[in-house]
């Protein structure tokens, strides 16, 4: 279904998590920080990102201002996790927040959600295009003579 990216820097919370999705058929990868999340990123194609809030180092608003920044990545879906109430104060550069612990059932729900959204948009753009493109060509050609010759 979709390429999801974890990032949090404890195992014990990612773990269930991560094996409910896949349980979904998503594919999920984990790292532990904002680093390596960044450069798997560059690496790898990412259809959703899930973060926790509170890391070492960079925070998870910060990768989440990090990744916007990306303009290939200024729409990919981000779901903001956290023990503490949801941050405000800052702009908000997720789409959505969810309370640790995690209700399974809510994080599988909204990366499906998220994940419908965009193949319904990319679908509508593509058949948009194709009825654009459709004809475009054949006024276009002009009708070859095949009776002339040497």
């Amino acid at each position: 279904m979709a390429n999801v990216l974890f990032v949090d820097d404890d195992p014990e919370n990612v773990w269930p998590l991560a094996l409910a999705l896949e349980s979904q058929g998503h594919r999920v990868s984990v790292v532990t920080d904002a680093g390596a999340a960044m450069a798997f990123m560059r690496r790898e194609f990412v259809q959703c990102l899930i973060t926790d809030y509170q890391m070492p180092d960079v925070d998870g608003i910060r990768l989440c201002q990090m990744v916007r920044a990306w303009p290939v990545f200024s729409g990919l879906p981000i779901v903001l996790l956290s023990a503490a109430p949801e941050p405000e104060g800052c702009p908000r550069c997720w789409s959505r927040f969810l309370r640790k612990p995690v209700q399974v059932t809510l994080l599988i729900e909204a990366v499906d959600a998220y994940i419908a959204e965009r193949l319904t948009v990319a679908r509508s753009r593509c058949r948009h295009a194709a009825g654009r493109f459709q004809y475009l060509g054949a006024p276009r050609w002009a009708p070859v003579n095949t009776t002339c010759g040497p």
